[in-house]
């Protein structure tokens, strides 16, 4: 019997030396065989081996295998060392799969059972002593470029589209404005208890968290000039607060903790804008045509929800129009109600500034020009020769300017906006639908009567008929008026 192992260097083929290691019928007593290098020696011996080339050669091998696939290399390997030899041998695999494509396209008796699973193991673990010149340390080098080349496909990490970089950043750009909405509340209230008319009279977190530094004590509004942060009316304004305020007074440890919170504060709310920037020139870099579209949050945020900006660029218009409002889509199936309109799309600008009545319609054409735009950014082929040219160089060497402004996007956003103005008009004026036909005119057949015709001249007669027999009554009627007459004169 021979075994086919793949390793990271190579295919190799060894043939069962030990005829008693395929009669054992419990496999956990195969360890035995394998349990120093000169039992191993004895047991297997090595028929053939074929080296990969290079890291690359080695990822395809190993991409083909876990597909279950016969790749070149293999083929080539099986058809010179086996086929060519001994044809009629049994070959042991690893996977069950593998050995049915191998059946199936050399005709190879192979066998794949549990003895056979521990017998490869036992390879394995003894492959250094097995393989003449392959050193533990070579093979445990070629195992670790092996696992990093097979670990970046699958990741598919690419440092010039930077979808990763991105999905981080919005995410963290979320994270910092609920914590930095917390820490503001948090020093509002705390710094209330000394100065509680400061907080109506400065809204802005980032200048009221600068004002509590600079003024510290409420008493020290006097001698502390407000204007570089506060206009003269605002400053004056909290001046004159200070000398009737309300709020208690705190010690000096107090307002050392305060003092860091609103430090605290004030950090936050400028690394947020810088994040903010950064994240703006990451989204033209590598969408430009979705954030001249919705603005590199909102992009962002779609790319984030759908894993990557190739994932994105695979979901129709009507899965985009619809992202972030899974748990509404999914309760008005449940319900049987309404579907939702939209979900991320409804804080797009030009979503926002449609009337309310028409904000369904806009948000449908514009995830239809959306769909694409995020098509043309991911799959266009000028970006993919770029990124590929450019190797491992930082995303500002490797977006020209050509590459990182908006093409389809342009004409895409002109036609929603003239959309919405379109609707609006014809809401104004009282029109239904821009898509609404003429009626058609009802279609009444004609019917043809094949009985005889009616002959009108019958109304006279029955009409004659119908006069004397009204005279008669009317004279039977006046005979007892006359004798009535009659009766009362005599």
């Amino acid at each position: 019997m021979l075994v086919l192992v793949e390793t990271p260097a190579g295919y190799g083929l060894f043939r069962v030396k030990n005829k008693k290691l395929l009669e054992v019928e419990d496999a956990n007593d195969l360890t035995s065989f394998f349990a120093s290098a000169e039992v191993a020696q004895k047991s297997v011996h090595l028929e053939a081996f074929a080296k990969f080339k290079d890291t690359k050669h080695a990822l395809d091998e190993v991409l083909a295998l876990r597909e279950s696939k016969v790749g070149k290399s293999l083929k080539k390997f099986l058809k010179k060392h086996l086929l060519q030899t001994d044809a009629s041998a049994q070959l042991a695999v690893s996977d069950k799969a593998l050995g049915a494509a191998i059946r199936n396209k050399f005709g190879i008796d192979v066998v794949f059972t549990p003895t056979t699973h521990e017998i490869i193991r036992g390879i394995k673990e003894q492959l250094s002593n097995l393989l003449d010149g392959l050193s533990a340390k070579d093979r445990q080098q070629m195992a670790m470029s092996l696992a990093h080349s097979l670990n970046r496909f699958k990741l598919k990490f690419s440092p010039e589209k930077l979808d990763t970089m991105i999905i981080q950043a919005v995410a963290l750009i979320d994270d910092l404005d609920r914590e930095l909405n917390n820490f503001a509340m948090r020093l509002k209230e705390w710094y209330g208890w000394h100065f509680p008319e400061l907080s109506k009279i400065v809204t802005d977190n980032l200048i009221y968290a600068k004002t509590v530094q600079l003024v510290g004590f409420r008493s020290n509004t006097r001698n502390v000039e407000l204007s570089p942060l506060l206009p003269d009316e605002i400053a004056a304004e909290v001046k004159m607060s200070a000398e009737t305020s309300m709020g208690t007074d705190i010690t000096e440890e107090d307002l050392m903790h305060i003092n860091t919170l609103a430090n605290r504060v004030e950090e936050l709310v400028e690394y947020r804008a810088n994040l903010a920037e950064y994240l703006k020139v990451r989204m033209k870099a590598v969408a430009p045509n979705l954030t001249y579209m919705v603005g590199e949050v909102i992009g962002a945020r779609l790319m984030a929800h759908s894993g990557s900006l190739l994932n994105l660029s695979k979901q129709p218009a009507s899965t985009i129009q619809i992202l972030g409002a899974e748990k509404a889509l999914f309760r008005a199936l449940k319900t049987k109600s309404h579907t939702p309109k939209y979900g991320l799309l409804f804080h797009a600008a030009l979503v926002g500034q449609a009337p309310p009545k028409l904000k369904g319609k806009i948000s449908r054409v514009l995830a239809a020009k959306l769909s694409l735009c995020v098509r043309v950014d991911a799959l266009t082929e000028a970006a993919e020769a770029a990124a590929t040219a450019a190797g491992g160089k930082a995303a500002e060497e490797v977006a020209s300017p050509a590459l990182s402004e908006p093409t389809v996007a342009i004409s895409c956003r002109r036609y929603v906006e003239n959309k919405l103005l379109q609707l609006e008009q014809q809401q104004n004026s009282g029109l239904s639908r821009s898509t609404a036909k003429p009626s058609a005119a009802r279609y009444e057949p004609k019917r043809q009567m094949n009985g005889k015709s009616y002959d009108a001249s019958t109304d006279v007669v029955q009409e004659k008929k119908h006069r004397l027999s009204e005279e008669a009554e009317e004279e039977e009627d006046e005979k007892p008026r006359k004798k009535v007459k009659r009766e009362r004169e005599n």
